[in-house]
């Protein structure tokens, strides 16, 4: 009897090291990723993700720099087809640019997870709702301009019209506001180029032209530190002025909440857990599972210390609370997307 249940148990354990090693071989070895921008924090975070679970699943990950060039994200991923990656995952640069690769990957039989803008003819897309995410943080912004700045709201909006998931965030958050503050107006609609040099330069120019501002929107992090950088340097105080973020994207929106007096706002898009879901997308592409054209990866809006709530900070270094953020729910739906640009 005791002979027959270790035979028993011998056959159920051969049998769950069998399955395990199926899932083993059905796991992509190798799996390219094109980024846009490697020097920006958010895609250091979204790399980190990507590379602890690909760890984790014995996956190689593999990143190269486009560096905000078409040209070099189209060389980086052909290089990758013809390595002959399992997986191809692009931050598209230029949505229209990617198109064609699209096609090059199809025709190699390379499955393609894009992360953060659709492209047309894409399977997948690993992306948070963005006009969701400006709708939520304008919801708040309006909230604090009705408490704070006597219900007056005229924004400076440090934008990148070049990507509709940007145009959306920014589209969102006038939205979202005027639910409160009805008469609030854009003063200044800037192309920021997503980075805080022009962010800067152009808000300088702008603020230099008409300061009657009191809200500073942004659509990364780089771009509300740039445009509250240009009114600093135009000598001019805090006091009255609500700056909001988006993307919480590294350690310099947790430094800006901590020591800049107006910088009260920030929608937290958490870029490892994006990473994370990305090397998941991919894995399911490999094992031809459907998945849905939007996987949707979730947002919060942070009000004053709600950061707290989803990152350890030790002063060198964040560490993301895993149980939080994956306690968010993202939308089923989201509100608006780029289809709706089009209309």
């Amino acid at each position: 009897m005791h002979w027959s249940k270790s035979i028993l148990l011998a056959s159920a354990a051969m049998l769950a090291m069998g399955a395990a090693a199926a899932r083993a071989e059905n796991m992509p070895k190798h799996i390219g990723y094109v980024t846009n921008y490697a020097t920006h924090e958010w895609y250091q975070n979204v790399i980190k993700g990507m590379k602890a679970h690909g760890k984790e699943l014995g996956i190689e990950v593999e990143v190269q720099d486009a560096n905000l060039d078409i040209a070099k994200q189209v060389a980086a991923a052909e290089d990758f087809i013809a390595k002959g990656v399992d997986v191809l995952i692009i931050t598209p640069v230029n949505e229209e640019g990617v198109v064609p690769l699209l096609r090059q990957a199809k025709a190699a039989n390379i499955p393609v997870v894009l992360e953060g803008n659709p492209v047309k003819g894409m399977t997948t897309m690993v992306a948070i709702c963005d006009y969701d995410t400006g709708y939520f943080s304008g919801v708040e912004a309006g909230k604090y301009a009705k408490e704070k700045l006597g219900g007056i709201a005229k924004v400076m909006n440090v934008g990148l019209p070049l990507l509709s998931a940007t145009v959306l965030r920014s589209q969102g958050f006038m939205d979202g506001l005027k639910t409160i503050v009805p008469d609030a107006v854009m003063v200044h609609d800037l192309d920021g180029g997503g980075n805080p040099d022009r962010a800067l330069e152009v808000s300088s120019a702008a603020l230099a032209k008409n300061s009657d501002v009191n809200i500073i929107y942004g659509i990364n992090d780089s771009s509300s530190l740039g445009g509250l950088q240009a009114w600093k340097a135009a000598g001019k105080s805090q006091d009255g002025l609500l700056t909001v973020g988006t993307g919480g994207e590294g350690l310099a929106f947790i430094n800006a909440m901590q020591n800049e007096p107006s910088y009260r706002i920030e929608a937290a898009m958490f870029p490892e857990k994006e990473g994370f879901t990305t090397i998941d997308a991919a894995v399911k592409l490999f094992n031809s599972e459907q998945v849905p054209e939007h996987i949707v990866s979730p947002t919060a809006p942070m009000a004053g210390d709600d950061w707290k709530k989803y990152y350890d900070y030790d002063g060198t270094t964040r560490t993301i609370k895993w149980d939080a953020v994956n306690a968010l729910q993202p939308p089923a739906k989201c509100m608006k997307t780029s289809a709706d640009l089009k209309k």
